[in-house]
């Protein structure tokens, strides 16, 4: 996994994270459920860059 592509996972990771807690704060399940899955697809992207390391 390069450190661009760390740097990438962990942005959006963050960026769903704070997408989710606004959601929270101000009662917008929307915005709730969009950070959850943005932060579930940075979860992915790591988990499928962790695979390709350890063939590596």
């Amino acid at each position: 996994m390069g450190l661009d592509d760390k740097i990438k996972n962990a942005a959006e990771d963050l960026t769903g994270k704070a997408k989710e807690a606004t959601g929270k704060a101000t009662d917008n399940e929307r915005l709730e459920a969009e950070g959850q899955a943005d932060q579930t697809k940075a979860n992915v992207k790591k988990a499928g860059e962790n695979v390709k390391d350890a063939f590596k």
